[in-house]
């Protein structure tokens, strides 16, 4: 069926009885990019959703990240469904671009927002799925999840304890707290990298960035002024050792050999580590390199355990840090809303993701990691929306 189909079939011309029934019929947790794209792609087809959202605003983990965040994708791969970002907009979209371009697209006519509501549970209903909510009980036909692929900030657990103040990196915003400190950054992700560069240019008295795993470093832009993502999505598509070989060869000629300073080439490559962990590269621009290469950041090894002022590396070092940041990464935080339900591996990733159900009418959506993943979404919530409105007919009829 075309999309004109859908349209005629699920919009006004049906009638007030049948719209009014989808209208209550398709729930969405979660008002991040995946929800609201979800969201979007069921508007175009006509049908009407409610995203339900635990924080007081759309894109919340978007507005809380620190200041200098900017897309690793360019925005021609970072975009919702059918709205592009305005003209002028640069080619990495900064933080505070994403969230209007999220907050504007979730407001529009069609789509249902109940911010400042904590799912806590779902269970089966005889006519779907029942939510159950921190302002009460939300029955569903369709429930689709969209709580994102980094959810629940992880620390780890380290033996001993720590005098330093300790925080996870979602909770870092500039380095103007932290100037004249000592800081150790642990985990060399794209934010971690990030972070450090941050505050070694920032005003911190010494900065260390622990690695446990050396990573897989690509620049966000290449050499010859191509946006990462240009490169990466055709690369994800090829057989993972041909793509980590062309990978190496352009980390090699954008950044040298690293050894040196303690980031050499890990063994598994970019796209074999992405396709088996679901892993992406550490993304930065050349300057965070940089800073690494002429000493404003110090690489050290992984963090062993917490003694007093003290922490201990895995060589035997330690290190008096002020601050203690970790850029540790994050669990999908599914199991308190659908552990009980079998639709999980033991990983915690669902079984199934959408457009397929993991369960008649429960659909989990962008709960991936993947090259230019914001567009990968956006055209997923499209076979979503039709598989949601085909399942809705034969509700109907």
């Amino acid at each position: 069926m075309t999309d004109y189909g859908y349209r005629l079939l699920f919009g006004s011309r049906l009638g007030r009885p049948k719209q009014a029934l989808l209208e209550r019929g398709v729930v969405i947790i979660g008002a991040g990019p995946a929800g609201i794209s979800a969201a979007l792609s069921l508007k175009d087809l006509g049908i009407r959703s409610v995203i339900v959202e635990r924080a007081d605003e759309v894109a919340a983990s978007w507005r809380t990240r620190y200041n200098r965040l900017k897309l690793n994708t360019g925005r021609q791969f970072s975009h919702l469904p059918s709205r592009r970002y305005p003209k002028g907009t640069p080619i990495y979209p900064i933080r505070d671009q994403v969230v209007e371009h999220f907050d504007r697209h979730a407001r529009e006519e069609g789509i249902g927002l109940r911010l400042g509501t904590a799912v806590e549970r779902i269970d089966p209903h005889p006519s779907g799925w029942s939510l159950t909510t921190s302002t009460g009980e939300l029955n569903a036909r369709q429930l689709v999840v969209a709580t994102g692929y980094e959810h629940t900030p992880l620390i780890p657990s380290w033996p001993g304890s720590c005098t330093a103040e300790l925080l996870h990196s979602s909770a870092y915003r500039c380095p103007a707290p932290y100037t004249e400190k000592r800081v150790l950054v642990v985990g060399a992700g794209s934010s971690g990298m990030e972070i450090a560069h941050d505050l070694g240019t920032g005003g911190a008295a010494k900065v260390w960035l622990s690695v446990r795993t050396p990573p897989n470093i690509m620049a966000r832009s290449s050499l010859a002024g191509l946006s990462v993502d240009v490169i990466a999505i055709p690369l994800f598509h090829l057989s993972p050792r041909l793509a980590d070989r062309i990978a190496t060869m352009a980390r090699l000629r954008t950044f040298g050999d690293l050894t040196e300073v303690g980031l050499p080439i890990p063994a598994e490559g970019p796209f074999a580590r992405a396709h088996r962990l679901q892993i992406s590269p550490t993304i930065v621009d050349i300057e965070v390199v940089e800073a690494i290469q002429d000493g404003s950041v110090e690489v050290v090894g992984a963090v062993t355990q917490f003694e007093g002022d003290s922490v201990v590396l895995a060589d035997g070092r330690r290190i008096k840090p002020d601050v203690v940041i970790c850029a540790t990464g994050y669990r999908r935080g599914l199991e308190p809303l659908v552990g009980h339900l079998g639709v999980l591996r033991p990983d915690g990733a669902p079984v199934t993701l959408s457009p397929s159900p993991a369960a008649e009418g429960l659909y989990f959506h962008g709960q991936l990691s993947r090259p230019g993943l914001i567009r990968y979404m956006a055209k997923q919530s499209r076979k979503l929306a039709k598989r949601i409105a085909v399942a809705s007919t034969k509700v109907m009829y």
